[in-house]
């Protein structure tokens, strides 16, 4: 199962990504484990300084942008197995 996780305080950008990442796992048919992180301190110990941020497995994929819903797959891709 992955462990993906949005970075963002919450902001339209932020809610937008976690809602496209749902979407992507939903039509990739993927196990996955989806939650927000929130917390300014813990999104800027991962190495993102610019939200929203997007995590998979331990690893940030994407900084600063809004990924569309196939942008999302695509970055899932070479983790899904």
């Amino acid at each position: 199962m992955l462990k993906i996780e949005v970075l963002g305080p919450g902001c339209p950008k932020c809610q937008m990504l976690e809602k496209n990442v749902r979407a992507a796992v939903e039509e990739m048919e993927i196990e996955a484990e989806v939650t927000k992180v929130s917390d300014i301190k813990e999104i800027a110990s991962r190495g993102v300084l610019m939200t929203p941020g997007l995590v998979v497995d331990g690893k940030v994929v994407s900084s600063g942008h809004l990924l569309s819903v196939i942008q999302v797959k695509n970055r899932l891709e070479g983790h899904a197995t």
